[in-house]
Parts: structure tokens; sequence; C-alpha cells
């Protein structure tokens, strides 16, 4: 079924606008806003990610928890240093293998730990309580790390993070039409 004249005839003048170098800034702004929104294709990569991510996590409690219950047993208490070695041995045994999920929980895990020793750093008195709340230089400061990075030193990032920041930051200035820049991110071969 063909497209009514008045359609076809904005789809030209659209197609006009996006190619036009004098506002390509401004529309790939709108590109990358569309990219950061639009999770359709990258759905079946995090269902994946997503069950690989609870298996992980599932045997890590069964390590863990199964190595506190023998220390204890062993031991006829519990020190807190059970804690740390059943979390370490278990770290090792499900988190070991370097991919990119258990890259991506230790990452995760790492910056909450960060978070967490400021904290008790600045309970047990070892640093000053801040006067104002640091988290918005620390925002800033991660944010311009990060893109300075992926600018400057891009293979120094991990691969899934220099994935997300091309589709981001440069897929979102280039376009040939109104397909791939509201529809899909890449223009689609055609038939």
């Amino acid at each position: 079924m063909a497209a009514p004249p008045q359609l076809r005839a904005l789809l030209v003048a659209v197609n006009a606008l996006l190619r036009k170098r004098r506002y390509h800034a401004a529309l790939a702004v709108l590109k990358g806003f569309r990219n950061g929104a639009v999770l359709q294709e990258k759905l079946w990569a995090i269902l994946q990610a997503t069950y690989m991510h609870s298996w992980n996590l599932a045997w890590f409690v069964f390590t863990y928890k199964g190595l506190r219950a023998l220390q204890s047993r062993i031991q006829g208490k519990t020190y807190p240093a059970h804690v740390f070695l059943a979390a370490f041995l278990g770290g090792i045994l499900v988190f070991g293998e370097n991919n990119n999920i258990n890259s991506q929980i230790n990452m995760y895990l790492l910056s909450r730990v960060l978070f967490a020793l400021g904290r008790l750093a600045v309970e047990k008195g070892y640093i000053p309580e801040p006067r104002w709340d640091p988290f918005p230089l620390l925002t800033a400061v991660v944010w311009g790390l990060v893109l300075w990075l992926f600018e400057y030193h891009r293979s120094t990032l991990q691969p899934s993070l220099q994935s997300s920041m091309t589709y981001l930051y440069e897929d979102s200035n280039v376009w040939h039409g109104i397909s791939d820049f509201l529809i899909y991110n890449k223009s689609r071969p055609s038939n």
C-alpha cells in the first residue's frame, strides 16, 4: 500500500532537513537522546545477562553460606574473619572468571565498597566529616574522567562501556534520513 502524497512529501522534507549540515549539531543532540532511550535492540542480551547474573549470585550465596556454616561447625563458633574468608573463597570460585558479567558485578561492588570505606573512615575518625555534600563533586569528576578516557584513551575502558559510549556519543552523529535518525541507529540495507 503506497503512502499518501502528503506523507511522502513530508518524509522528503524531513529527510532534506536531516541532511542539512547547518542543523547537524542540534540533530546529533536529539539522536543522542534517542540512542540513550532506545533499549529494544539490547533486550535479549539484557535478559541473558540477567539470567547469568542471578545464577552466579545464587551459587555465590550457596558457597558463602556453606563455607560460613562449615567454619562455624569446625571451630565451634563464628569469628569476623570467617565472613571475609568465606566471601573471598566464594568470590574466587564463582566470580573469578574474567567475563563481562563478572566484571560488571565486581565493578559495581567496588564502587559500593569504596563508598562504604569512605563512610567507615569518617565514622572511625580517620578522616574528618565533610562540611558539604561531596556527591556532586564526585559525580562531576567521574563523568569528566570517563568522557576524557573515552575520547583520548578509549582502549583503557571496559569493552561494554566503550560500546555503550560509542552508541551514545558517536553513533548519534550519523544519519542519512528519518529511518536511521528516529527508528534505527544505523541505516538498514535496502531490499
